[in-house]
């Protein structure tokens, strides 16, 4: 599992992107949380790990976040 940078705009001075994949906005947008233009956003995989119950809920999810201070961006993601 990589590691987060402590630097949330590490993927903007050219480091590792902290995040699965990178998307680009077709109409531009502001972050909710930083209130920073929003050009791309970033997809992070979640996967579930342990449960106690029978779950009937998917294995694997995905979360979208702000490129520059990882808040999380209300999204849907679809599988085409």
């Amino acid at each position: 599992m990589s590691q987060i940078p402590d630097n949330p705009g590490a993927a903007e001075e050219g480091g590792p992107s902290p995040f699965e994949a990178e998307y680009q906005l077709e109409s531009p947008a502001v972050c909710p949380c930083c209130e920073r233009d929003l050009e791309t956003v970033g997809v992070i995989r979640l996967l579930r790990v342990r449960v106690n119950f029978s779950s009937t809920l998917p294995r694997r999810g995905y979360l979208v976040a702000c490129p520059h201070c990882r808040g999380i961006l209300p999204a849907d993601l679809r599988i085409l």
